[in-house]
């Protein structure tokens, strides 16, 4: 078999189960793949890229255009693709909510931070440095972790041939879809390729929407939190396509760090609206009802409506689904939202017998269980689920689902988003009771002031997948300087792009608009003090440098 004309194989993968001729339709002509099956294998077949162009302006000597990944740009172009305000799109689902007596939706996460430890202090993946000293700590995890990044599109399709109807829900940094493309791995850039845009994965494969440099919500400045966002989407859709990205409607915030500050939670929330986001991934901790109580364990088995309220009585909601219990990757490794699912009956929400969703999310490479058992737990359970799809019970089946997929399959039975229960982040119930009705952003800071003083438990500072761990407390030394070079990049360029938008296409700004990013990054937080607080100070004096340029400098 060969290829079309004019095109080039570029990867082949053996694997029994992909001989079922799948077709990926990236819509970008540079990610454009044509695939061809057999009883042995696939073969990708690419047409030539066309080479990069090096004077892209404002790029400084020594850069090229590939330095920078593809974070900014295509601003107006994006948001008009993701803001159609289309209901959910039809399902690519083979399922039918009738048949279906409880769910189950797994995530995976992965992600891999920039550091400046490449040649002469050059920007470069942790994973490659990892690559580059393989006797160091756990480095020799590096080519394991690699495996991870890539396996799905080995075990779906197989789990296909097999007659599975496997789910998966991936979410990938920025980070690490621009290390993996500095370090040239094809192999997992193909794989991924595969899951994005091949039509055969569309029902199986659901990709959600993340901040590009995992950024810690709660903590990250205001203006930021719509650059981060934006920046994922330029580049999922430079990777995949803009049919991809438009199929991409759920977020998952990283570290599940979801802000309780009323006016960061309002532009969060507005954020992923304007971004096109359907829906949210969160703690069950970090949300709280309208009256202050926890939710119930029922509660967190169907959709939430999340209500968000600024300092001026505004609000915005976006739908919510619950990731229960802490961060542990054995429950995914094992599957063990499969097997809780196996257990639950149908639901009552707004007059309709529903099926539960147990909603779950680990990180997916990290730890001996996600990287040696989760593939054999995984085929494991599907495997059980074919099984008693074939012997479905009279009160209906247990089923993967994704969560775009529950929540169309309830839209399409004529259950609405009013149905859902309302809840806000957590500690605002108290917060809302001490400000009564001053709604000004002095009357909140004063009520946060005085609740603090009373209740040493009292936080405004967000909540995320443990309370083991403060994103802010002792780290000063990095949020600090990550709030200066914040405020310097807006001084520096909102005025510019109020009177000309097209200066995100510009070198000279995505140069900026990527060491404000990285900064953000929150491994910077998670690792104490030490290399990873240095590798901060060093991103953020590179950041500074850039933005005390002349201006006929910085955009020449």
């Amino acid at each position: 078999m060969g290829a079309p004309p004019g095109w080039v194989r570029i990867a082949s993968i053996r694997c029994r189960s992909l001989a079922m001729g799948l077709h990926a339709d990236c819509s970008d002509r540079r990610n454009a793949g044509h695939w061809e099956g057999c009883a042995w294998g696939m073969t990708l077949f690419t047409m030539p890229l066309a080479p990069l162009d090096p004077a892209k302006p404002g790029v400084p000597p020594g850069w090229t255009t590939a330095s920078l990944p593809p974070i900014a740009g295509r601003e107006t172009e994006l948001l008009a693709l993701v803001q159609r305000g289309h209901p959910l799109a039809p399902p690519h689902t083979t399922l039918q909510l009738a048949g279906i007596r409880s769910a189950f939706a797994c995530a995976l996460h992965m992600h891999q931070p920039t550091i400046p430890a490449g040649a002469d202090g050059a920007l470069i993946s942790h994973l490659q440095w990892m690559l580059e000293h393989p006797g160091v700590g756990d480095n020799h995890n590096a080519e394991p972790f690699c495996w991870c990044y890539r396996r799905l599109a080995d075990l779906i399709p197989q789990l296909i041939a097999d007659g599975c109807n496997p789910r998966i829900m991936l979410d990938y940094s920025g980070n690490l879809l621009w290390g993996v493309e500095q370090m040239g791995r094809a192999d997992i850039l193909d794989a991924l390729r595969v899951l994005a845009c091949d039509p055969a994965m569309h029902p199986h494969v659901e990709w959600l929407g993340t901040f590009w440099s995992h950024a810690v919500a709660p903590s990250t400045p205001i203006p930021d939190l719509k650059l981060q966002i934006l920046a994922w989407q330029h580049h999922f859709a430079a990777l995949f396509g803009a049919d991809a990205l438009a199929r991409v409607q759920g977020f998952s915030p990283p570290e599940m760090a979801l802000p309780n500050h009323p006016d960061t939670l309002f532009a969060f929330v507005s954020a992923l609206r304007e971004c096109g986001y359907r829906w949210l991934l969160v703690q069950e901790h970090s949300v709280e009802n309208l009256d202050g109580t926890p939710l119930s364990r029922e509660q967190t088995l169907v959709p939430n409506r999340l209500v968000a309220r600024n300092g001026r009585g505004e609000t915005v909601t976006i739908v919510a689904l619950i990731k229960t219990q802490g961060s542990d990757t054995k429950l995914v490794g094992q599957m063990q939202p499969c097997y809780e699912a196996l257990g639950l009956q149908r639901l009552q929400l707004g007059g309709h017998a529903i099926p539960p969703l147990v909603s779950q999310i680990a990180d997916g490479e990290n730890g001996g269980v996600m990287m040696n058992e989760f593939p054999a737990a995984y085929i494991q359970a599907n495997q059980r689920l074919a099984g008693t799809a074939q012997r479905p019970e009279a009160d209906g089946a247990t089923a993967a689902l994704n969560g775009t997929e529950y929540l169309q399959l309830l839209e399409a039975a004529g259950i609405s988003e009013a149905t859902f229960p309302s809840i806000q982040a957590v500690h605002q119930h108290r917060l809302w009771q001490a400000v009564a009705d001053g709604n000004s952003a002095g009357a909140i800071e004063q009520a946060i002031a005085n609740l603090q003083a009373s209740d040493s438990g009292f936080s405004m500072a967000g909540a995320s997948w443990t309370n083991n761990l403060s994103w802010v407390e002792g780290y000063t030394n990095v949020l600090e300087p990550m709030q200066e070079l914040s405020a310097r990049f807006h001084q520096r360029f909102d005025p510019l792009l109020e009177a000309d938008p097209s200066i995100t296409s510009h070198g000279g700004y995505q140069q900026a608009l990527l060491h404000l990013l990285l900064l953000e990054t929150s491994c910077f937080r998670y690792w104490g003090q030490g290399t990873w607080t240095d590798y901060a100070r060093e991103i953020h004096r590179r950041g500074m440098a850039l933005l005390e340029k002349p201006l006929t400098e910085l955009l020449p």
